[in-house]
């Protein structure tokens, strides 16, 4: 049988007494924690949802302190449970939220219009399709279909992971009343890239809210449909920031840095302050322009921003050690990670890479050992890193003893990135003989950067029968790379096989490929294009106006 438990449910039931207003960190939340203890911790049933509300929702990184407390209440009331869903739901670990309801039924207590709007949105940030649609199952026995902000977050479930369809169904005539199901929906067609009927649905809008504007902007910013993105912009009446950095991430997902940039300044001049969002977008942007200047300017502008607290997220210094080291500054990459408190595995993949292809071999490999000794345990990509570090220093058998690390201690299987750089290792130390082989013997088939790196080597060390050999798988994939001739052509004359040369240069004019003016190889350039290759993915930014 199911237990009902009457509290008030709602954020703002009552005024707040002083003792939680002056409650402001985690020390001061502790000493009352440690009175509550002492005067009967359960024995104050008003006191013990101030308690969980202060710890759960307003004070900042002590949702977990609430769990551990939350646990040892005798008898929560449906309102500490509410508000310790809203709080997991809420946080960077939504799963609690979850496992919080599933332990509700366990008890037999009965949710209320309040518990599943947070479970729903638990579930959609997870995008746990199955999970949020047996909770609708759940909200259709206990009867809160028909509950507005229930409805509101059902909308908002299906359409963004769930089924448009089922989204669609539940937007009658009754949710058209209200701008919030309105924007759900057309965010969910936005997201899936159906920005007909997203655009259809925000024309419709009785009523537009700024949510609405932003949905749209950030649905043509992502599609790269920049002219319509900005022309809505410059419709919007009244803009916040992520309204600004739909725009900025906009630009950069479409390669244009220079209006990113231009946007920003913008959005400096109108007052708009920037948030992480916008700093990330921004030194992406750095990055794949290597402007040093700007970038530094930047860095700047993040340090104003947090008011000269050096205690920067990790996440906002993983991406200035990125753009340090693709602009080509090792030293200030390596300066930033040496001050970052909270270090993850992107922060070590970032400065080992970022020191690799920087001529810094020796110092990356040191890093590496270094890391070794941390708790942090390395991925492909920091095998990535160290491989090409063993590359740049020439240091083959070490190279082959971290790749057999990599297999068979570290358990992860070789991709084309990790062949890639074993490839280069081998080629620049002049073993193109052992480099045949290894591709040979790769599970997976070369792409046309393996081909092009051997092919690249075989210049160098000019051997040109396995250039030929290189050469033709590269034919074999794509025909229209003037560089793929070139290098050969450049081959043949280099050893004055001046046949081989024409014979290559005719094959290039009857295929129909020009090459271009003024064009050369550079070795350095080749690295950094293998570089921005071996460490093109970036992490992925879950938060409000990222695209």
């Amino acid at each position: 049988m199911i237990r009902k438990r009457t509290s008030a449910s709602g954020p703002n039931r009552h005024k707040r007494p002083i003792i939680w207003q002056k409650c402001t960190n985690f020390r001061s939340l502790k000493q009352i924690h440690a009175s509550m203890v002492v005067n009967g911790f359960n024995s104050n049933l008003r006191f013990l949802q101030e308690f969980i509300f202060t710890t759960a929702m307003e004070l900042k990184g002590t949702i977990d302190y609430a769990h551990q407390v939350f646990a040892h209440i005798t008898e929560p009331d449906i309102f500490m449970w509410n508000t310790m869903i809203r709080g997991s739901a809420q946080s960077s670990n939504p799963i609690k939220a979850i496992v919080l309801y599933s332990q509700m039924e366990d008890k037999y207590i009965q949710p209320d219009n309040f518990t599943f709007p947070f479970v729903l949105k638990a579930c959609a940030k997870l995008f746990w399709v199955k999970t949020g649609t047996a909770i609708h199952g759940r909200v259709v026995k206990f009867g809160f279909e028909s509950n507005t902000s229930v409805r509101n977050t059902l909308i908002f479930f299906h359409a963004n992971c769930g089924d448009l369809k089922v989204a669609s169904a539940l937007f009658d005539d009754s949710a058209k009343k209200d701008v919030v199901p309105w924007s759900a929906l057309t965010a969910g067609y936005a997201k899936r890239g159906d920005l007909s009927v997203a655009r259809k649905l925000f024309d419709e809008m009785p009523v537009r809210d700024l949510v609405s504007w932003n949905v749209m902007i950030t649905g043509y910013a992502k599609q790269g449909e920049m002219e319509s993105a900005r022309q809505l912009f410059d419709e919007v009446p009244e803009r916040d920031v992520v309204t600004w950095n739909a725009m900025i991430a906009g630009y950069v997902l479409c390669g244009s840095h220079e209006q990113a940039l231009e946007m920003f300044e913008e959005m400096r001049k109108v007052g708009e302050h920037p948030d992480e969002v916008t700093m990330l977008s921004l030194l992406s942007a750095c990055a794949d322009l290597g402007d040093l200047d700007i970038g530094v300017r930047i860095h700047t502008n993040i340090l104003e921003m947090c008011s000269g607290d050096l205690n920067l997220s990790t996440l906002l210094e993983n991406a200035l050690i990125d753009m340090y080291a693709k602009c080509g500054s090792a030293g200030k990459a390596l300066e930033v990670f040496r001050v970052i408190r909270d270090k993850d595995v992107t922060s070590w993949n970032s400065i080992i890479g970022g020191l690799a292809f920087n001529g810094h071999a020796e110092e990356a490999l040191d890093l590496f050992r270094e890391m070794q000794r941390t708790n942090i345990r390395p991925n492909g990509i920091t095998f990535v890193g160290v491989l090409a570090a063993c590359s740049h220093a020439g240091k083959v058998d070490e190279g082959y003893r971290h790749f057999q690390v990599m297999t068979s201690k570290c358990r992860i299987e070789p991709s084309i990135r990790h062949y890639g750089c074993m490839v280069d290792m081998l080629g620049r130390a002049g073993l193109l003989k052992e480099a045949f082989d290894l591709i040979d013997s790769m599970k997976i088939e070369a792409n046309a950067i393996v081909w092009r790196t051997l092919l690249g080597a075989c210049r160098v060390h000019g051997n040109v029968e396995l250039a030929k050999r290189a050469n033709e798988q590269l034919l074999r994939m794509r025909k229209d790379q003037s560089g793929d001739y070139v290098l050969l052509s450049n081959l043949y004359a280099s050893r004055g096989e001046w046949d081989g040369a024409e014979k290559v240069r005719k094959l290039m004019d009857d295929s129909g490929v020009k090459k271009n003016p003024g064009y050369s190889l550079v070795e350095a350039d080749d690295d950094r294009a293998l570089m921005h290759y071996l460490f093109e993915s970036k992490p992925e930014v879950k938060s409000r106006g990222q695209i």
